[in-house]
């Protein structure tokens, strides 16, 4: 047996720490890829070691593992949950795309020790090339909306590295039932948005994530600079926060000339080879 899963990382618009609160998210997959290729062998386990233990997590057999990826580690962008649902595509095949997403967690809570919900899983999952997915964790159901042509988002690297198990995420108990609530309107809202409108929406979340303990000063300085630059719509911290990219809404491609504009991708696709 030789199977590749090839997964892509995630972007979210807006809608950031409410999955584990049964609220709404608007994410879509991007064009930068992890790859994972499982050869079964006789016996015994080749491969890094984090990549064994979530193997055998999934109660993988004797096997070389060996992955390669684009998706930049500690940024926001998925880069652990693409591991783990690799990992699941390559030791169930192709399996029912929730249960795939639900055992992905299981392992990246159990062996990566990351307290996540199910945002980053199902936006790769169900991703829809040249769509945005509306996810709804009060039953994780999902609905399509196509990204429209003056949405022009751009990722800024903030610099600041984060590892998400040494990650104390020190939540404002009380604010988080106001910021949840708000957030959800404004994915509501999104979801017919202009793109001013749409800046306007992602400035607010930032400043309510920030509310909610999830941000730094370093962040919040490196958003407020970007927001302030002529020709950005808006922006903010994206993923669970403390480090990582920034997501920047542009008028055109042309504002922030050095970064290239992120394109939508489909979803994890696993596949036999001969």
């Amino acid at each position: 047996m030789h199977r590749r899963a090839t997964v892509p990382a995630r972007v979210n618009i807006i809608g950031e720490h409410t999955d584990y609160e049964g609220g709404l998210a608007l994410p879509f997959a991007i064009d930068d890829y992890l790859v994972l290729d499982v050869i079964e062998r006789e016996n015994g386990f080749l491969g890094e070691q984090n990549l064994v233990k979530l193997w055998c997590a999934v109660g993988g057999g004797p096997a070389e593992l060996t992955i390669s990826s684009s998706i930049p580690i500690g940024k926001g962008m998925a880069s652990s949950a693409a591991l783990c649902l690799a990992i699941v595509l390559c030791a169930k095949g192709n399996i029912d795309p929730l249960e795939a997403c639900k055992e992905a967690q299981r392992i990246e809570n159990e062996v990566l020790k990351t307290p996540c919900g199910l945002l980053d899983q199902m936006a790769i999952m169900f991703a829809k090339k040249g769509c945005a997915t509306l996810i709804d964790f009060s039953d994780n159901s999902i609905e399509y909306s196509v990204i429209p042509e003056t949405w022009i988002f751009k990722l800024v690297d903030s610099k600041i590295h984060r590892i998400l198990a040494n990650t104390d995420y020190n939540k404002d108990s009380e604010y988080i039932h106001k910021h949840v609530p708000k957030e959800n309107e404004r994915v509501k809202y999104a979801l017919s948005a202009s793109a001013r409108k749409l800046g306007e929406l992602m400035n607010q979340s930032h400043d309510s994530l920030s509310k909610l303990g999830v941000s730094l000063t370093e962040i919040d300085e490196q958003v407020k600079s970007l927001q302030e630059t002529n020709g950005v719509l808006g922006a903010r911290m994206m993923g669970g926060g403390f480090g990582g990219m920034i997501l920047v809404l542009v008028e055109n491609s042309e504002v922030l000339p050095e970064l290239p504009v992120v394109v939508s991708s489909g979803p994890a696709l696993v596949e036999e080879i001969n």
